[in-house]
């Protein structure tokens, strides 16, 4: 009845390009030049830069970073393998509170495969993560979901401080944090869990230096490379790709523009609006993030307006105050890193669309997107639940009926189920022997007889609904089971991945959680595996 694996056709809201994409459909080739096999990435190593100076340097700021953040001696190793000359998989996820949902750690799991793949290929691979550090939606990270003992749905909320519309790594935890953080680890239970979130999630901390302390001791064993992009010294690096974007702003926006046209002959969706104003830059105001526009040969931030050399002349001198927009942070990821591959989600690969333009013209080559490991995982009591009660994923995902009233029309006593169907059965027998009958004697009396027919079995129907709404009133029970596999596997109508924090699995199953991970990342199934916990 729980399938391993379930197509992405069952899932709710798979656009047509994610499903193409999973496909290999030939219309999407064009828009995704790399095939996704391993051989494939592998063979990309001779024409990816690695173990060049910029490398070095970047290493360097690694090492500083992830030793702040209490990084293992895998980690390190690791750090000095990319100064060495190894390449890189990427991945990355916004900051979000206690670690971000789920699917965060189905990105790393699915990163750290690849690169132990590659590894034994002969091409000496690290994993690196990218936190979305410059990203400015607050309401996005400063909150997590949790599950109480009994699955019933448990949310936070962080207070913070910082400047409206700044870059997260900019917005720190504010008074509370630590009775939220004590209620959390009340929560959990674990003791070693408890201990991480301790450590990392301060009052005063930013969002961004609480995650990473947390993601170092998740992924300690691992070796996991750790990146802030918000970093000063990074921005210095940067300068030159901010510059060059700005120059060929122009060109960039027309490639940009002709591929969305291209996206939508194809019937597929863009997932980031461009106009003919737009160029790939923010600007720091007051601490704010301020997209840069372009018009008439000039530049504009805000209300302030700027000639190209003075906005050239601004990006050289204080590179820090810059940062790039979703069509360029890829980019200036792989001007970074020498990166073989990324692995993303739905939107990202959506995007990856679009952005294929913007890597060809800035970087002369197109890092290939991969499509991260995506499941539901099951835990034993739902899992006995589901069997209980007959319940299939994609009849909870697609919402046949209210969970509950499947459950408790199945619920209805075996005898009365079985009189129901037998009266369905006696009624459509009979119903049909008069229509045949019907239309020998007067054909145009089978539509009343059809009509008739339809009206018997709704009341039939209607009547089993009132035995099922009868049921549920009598036994609570249903209503709570009904509650507890809704919250666990599809809370608040959403994927159980984009939702449940990870730290709430990882707690209840501790570092063995991140190998049944990266285990499944590398089963057959392409499409959203469904993992069963023991």
């Amino acid at each position: 009845m729980i399938p391993d694996c379930i197509p992405f056709s069952s899932i709710p809201h798979t656009t047509k390009l994610f499903a193409d994409y999973l496909s290999q459909a030939p219309e999407v080739h064009r828009l995704f030049p790399h095939s996704p096999d391993v051989a494939h990435i592998a063979s990309r190593a001779h024409v990816v830069p690695s173990g060049t100076e910029a490398h070095r340097r970047i290493a360097e700021v690694l090492e500083r970073q992830n030793r702040a953040w209490g990084a293992s001696d895998a980690t390190q190793r690791n750090i000095q393998r990319l100064r060495e000359g190894a390449h890189a998989v990427v991945t990355g996820q916004q900051v979000g509170l206690f670690g971000g949902p789920l699917l965060a750690l189905m990105k790393v799991a699915s990163t750290l495969h690849l690169a132990q793949q590659l590894d034994r290929s002969d091409v000496p691979c690290v994993p690196v993560f990218w936190m979305a550090s410059e990203d400015h939606d607050l309401a996005e990270v400063n909150q997590a979901l949790l599950l109480t003992h009994d699955f019933q749905l448990a949310p936070f909320q962080a207070a913070t401080n910082g400047t409206e519309g700044a870059p997260v790594a900019d917005i720190r935890l504010g008074e509370g944090t630590g009775a939220l953080v004590e209620q959390a680890c009340e929560l959990l239970g674990d003791p070693g869990t408890s201990g991480f979130l301790r450590e990392s999630y301060r009052e005063g901390e930013t969002l961004s230096d609480a995650y990473a302390r947390l993601y170092a001791r998740i992924f300690a064993k691992h070796g996991l490379i750790i990146l802030d992009p918000a970093d000063s010294e990074l921005h210095r690096f940067a300068a030159p790709l901010f510059v060059e974007a700005i120059q060929r702003a122009q060109e960039l926006d027309d490639a940009l523009l002709a591929r969305n046209r291209e996206l939508a002959a194809a019937g597929y969706h863009e997932q980031v609006k461009v106009t003919d104003l737009s160029t790939p830059l923010f600007a720091l105001v007051e601490g704010a993030r301020v997209p840069v526009h372009r018009a008439n040969g000039q530049f504009s931030i805000g209300k302030e307006r700027l000639s190209p050399d003075e906005l050239i002349h601004r990006i050289e001198s204080h590179p820090e105050r810059f940062n790039a927009n979703v069509l360029l942070r890829p980019v200036l990821q792989d001007y970074w890193l020498p990166t073989l591959a990324y692995f993303g989600g739905p939107a990202e690969i959506a995007y990856f669309a679009q952005v294929g333009v913007v890597y060809e013209k800035l970087l002369g080559r197109v890092t290939p997107i991969l499509s991260r490991l995506s499941a539901t995982l099951i835990e034993p009591r739902i899992e006995r639940l589901l069997e209980k009660y007959q319940v299939e994923l994609p009849e909870l995902f697609h919402g046949e009926c209210e969970l509950r009233d499947c459950i408790a029309a199945r619920s209805l006593p075996q005898e009365l189920k079985d009189d129901f169907s037998k009266a369905r059965t006696a009624a459509d027998t009979a119903m049909l022997r008069i229509s045949d009958s019907l239309s020998r004697l007067d054909p145009t009396l089978v539509r009343a007889s059809e009509r008739a027919t339809s009206k018997v079995l709704y009341q039939i129907g209607r009547l089993e609904r009132r035995a099922a709404a009868a049921e549920l009133r009598r036994n609570e029970v249903i209503v709570r089971h009904a509650a507890q596999i809704e919250n666990s596997l599809y809370p608040r109508k959403t994927l159980q991945e984009r939702e449940i924090s990870g730290i709430y699995f990882y707690a209840r199953y501790g570092p063995a959680l991140i190998d049944v991970l990266i285990q499944s990342a590398q089963t057959p199934c392409p499409e959203h595996k469904i993992i069963r916990l023991g």
